[in-house]
């Protein structure tokens, strides 16, 4: 059967399927996917006769709900330097850090000139990460650099 995720805390979660019955299911329950599940993926599962889900495998997860990589890509592109795709991304405190050291830190030089090479760097990873892996990684994940 298919269905929609209504919600997923890390552990748990509720699908609704597409009979117009709620199912619940565990991370146990996931099939051979990865463990971040969005809330609107479209999931395949086998169901139980007591409301639970079983085997679930994604089919499509929603990437551009909650951000879009190639709106991150762009402001790393223009404005790397002062961290706003950190700030976009929710990594505030990695956003202040390049925000401090690419405006003050020019007077320093280096500060400076090493945050516009992290920007570079950041740029050239997010261009080749694929859709998922970025989703995993900066969205839901906790990497804040590289």
């Amino acid at each position: 059967m298919r269905g929609t995720v209504l919600s997923f805390n890390g552990t748990s979660g509720l699908i609704s399927g597409d009979d117009g019955q709620r199912y619940q299911f565990t991370t146990d329950d996931l099939g051979a996917t990865s463990q971040n599940l969005a809330k609107g993926a479209i999931v395949d599962f086998q169901t139980t006769g007591d409301g639970f889900a079983r085997s679930i495998y994604i089919i499509s997860q929603p990437f551009f709900r909650e951000k879009n990589k190639w709106l991150a890509v762009i402001l790393c592109f223009l404005l790397g330097w002062l961290g706003l795709h950190k700030f976009y991304l929710g990594k505030t405190s990695a956003g202040f850090t390049m925000l401090i050291l690419g405006t003050v830190g020019w007077i320093l030089v280096l500060p400076g000139a090493l945050i516009a090479f992290i920007s570079f760097i950041e740029l050239i990873i997010y261009l080749l990460k694929s859709e998922q892996s970025f989703y995993e990684d900066y969205v839901i994940g906790t990497r804040d650099w590289f």
